[in-house]
């Protein structure tokens, strides 16, 4: 029906060209498409934007309305298309959809339609609507879509989450995947940021609060914090997070914060573990220099020790002179073969996988010492104490309590005071559930403040004593080490020194 027929008017030449023009400026299609009540349809009326819209002329679009469907519709578009005009028919409900053309000159484009139907008494349905070029919109939608989707991926590709702070209501809200990082139910979703510092590790409590704060005062430019949280089955979990202010008002004051975490507990593993691998490495390193120390300056000078006899044995006449010699020769072999027993001694101990364990009673053990020790005991008037109860166990090597127990008492005689009687006092008592043996003397003393970090080295000494080689203090250590417990010691010169062994086993 052409468009002046709608107008009933005395001024309807006036009126037409005044819609004429409206409709000329207005971007969309304006049409009436018309179904018959045989299925056959038509457009009695579309507006000048046809060729923009459809790359075809007015006219001819009121003369042939399928040409749209044959020619323009996207094949894959025209099922969906045909469907929800069918649909808007036959329920007289609002006609909206979204489709694509194909245009001759502009190629794809997107277009939206929305038209509302009208039964007349003919049977027939009438659309009057408008059609919209929405490709700009559209393109954008989809490159929204498209972002967000490589959004999600990176995120799930580095098991992060995404939480978005408002602080106008105090409200966090957490994505899928953050829930599942925090270990959240579904109705913690959104959370108040209280409750989420609750879950913190208390030790990281602080420094978290501490890091949001700078970061909402604007001290920093982003907000990270490396922290525990706890899930519901009171487990803990180390998480990385970052976020930084997207909104504040005119005042500079924060309004919402959005940020990212990633559970890093696997890495913080690896991480202790390589730390715990560097800490070995350190402690070999600190051996093999105590190893080359010996190597360096033991082991040559008793080889140039043998060269320099060698040589005075080939000029010397006098027979007693040679054997003189001679016997210096064998001293030097003997304190050679001792630095030798003495490092195969150190390696058994670091090479040994798994070593050998007994049920042993430590004061039988304590009463053998007494009896290897007794001649030197006796000689020097040595006062023992001892306060071990008798049936006390330790499951120990028995070589290695041997030698701790002789070496202890060792140098407890070695280094008795000149001026006074001689008591060395043997305790078994009990802390944290750990057996610990305090073996005190009232000797000498060490000047701890200035030999504490040396005190277990390889060949230190702290006293002017012949027989004084600084190997037992190093052996014994790395025997307790050994076996999984720690040595402790205190001592002031003049007065006296305690060792503490600690065993590595509950009571």
């Amino acid at each position: 029906m052409p468009f002046e027929n709608y107008v009933n008017s005395d001024e309807s030449y006036t009126s037409n060209q005044f819609y004429e023009k409206l409709l000329k400026e207005i971007p969309d299609l304006i049409f009436q498409f018309k179904i018959e009540k045989d299925n056959t349809y038509s457009m009695p009326f579309v507006s000048h934007s046809a060729m923009e819209i459809y790359g075809f002329e007015k006219d001819y679009l009121e003369h042939d309305a399928g040409v749209v469907i044959t020619d323009r519709i996207l094949k894959e578009d025209v099922k969906g298309f045909l469907k929800s005009v069918l649909k808007s028919r036959d329920t007289l409900t609002r006609w909206n959809h979204e489709y694509r053309v194909l245009l001759p000159k502009k190629g794809i484009r997107w277009l939206k339609g929305s038209a509302k139907p009208e039964a007349l008494e003919d049977g027939s349905v009438v659309f009057y609507g408008r059609i919209a070029d929405v490709t700009a919109n559209k393109e954008q939608e989809l490159r929204l879509i498209l972002s967000e989707k490589r959004f999600e991926f990176a995120l799930e590709a580095s098991m992060g989450g995404v939480w978005d702070w408002n602080l106008q209501n105090n409200t966090v809200f957490y994505s899928e995947q953050s829930m599942k990082i925090l270990d959240l139910d579904e109705e913690e979703g959104i959370n108040s940021f209280e409750n989420c510092t609750s879950k913190v590790h208390p030790d990281d409590r602080k420094e978290y609060l501490s890091d949001i704060d700078m970061h909402l005062k604007g001290v920093t430019a982003v907000y990270e914090n490396l922290h525990r949280v706890q899930g519901r089955k009171g487990t803990y979990k180390w998480i990385l997070d970052r976020g930084k202010v997207i909104e504040r008002d005119k005042a500079g004051k924060p309004l919402r914060i959005i940020g990212t975490h990633t559970d890093i507990s696997s890495q913080k593993e690896r991480e202790d573990e390589l730390k715990k691998t560097l800490d070995i490495v350190s402690e070999q390193n600190s051996r093999l220099l105590n190893f080359a120390h010996i190597v360096s300056h033991n082991l040559r000078s008793h080889a140039g020790n043998f060269t320099m006899l060698l040589d005075l044995v080939d000029d010397i006449q006098d027979t007693q002179e040679r054997e003189e010699t001679l016997l210096h020769l064998r001293t030097i072999s003997n304190e050679l073969t001792q630095t030798i027993e003495h490092l195969n001694e150190l390696v058994s101990i670091h090479t040994e996988i798994k070593i050998a364990r007994e049920n042993l009673n430590l004061n039988e053990f304590f009463q053998r010492t007494l009896n290897v020790l007794s001649e030197k005991i006796n000689k020097h008037n040595v006062k023992i104490i001892s306060l071990i109860p008798d049936d006390v166990y330790i499951n120990y090597n028995p070589a290695y309590l041997e030698s701790i127990l002789l070496n202890f008492t060792t140098n407890a005689i070695k280094y008795s005071h000149p001026d006074r009687q001689l008591e060395i006092t043997y305790q078994l008592t009990y802390e944290k559930g750990k057996k610990v043996l305090t073996i005190s003397d009232n000797g000498l003393g060490i000047d701890l403040d200035k030999y504490r970090n040396s005190l277990f080295g390889m060949y230190k000494t702290f006293h002017q004593h012949p027989d004084s080689r600084g190997i037992g203090l190093f052996i014994t250590k790395n025997q307790v080490e050994a076996m999984g417990g720690k040595i402790e010691v205190t001592s002031k010169v003049g007065e006296g020194t305690a060792f503490k062994i600690y065993f590595n086993e509950k009571v």
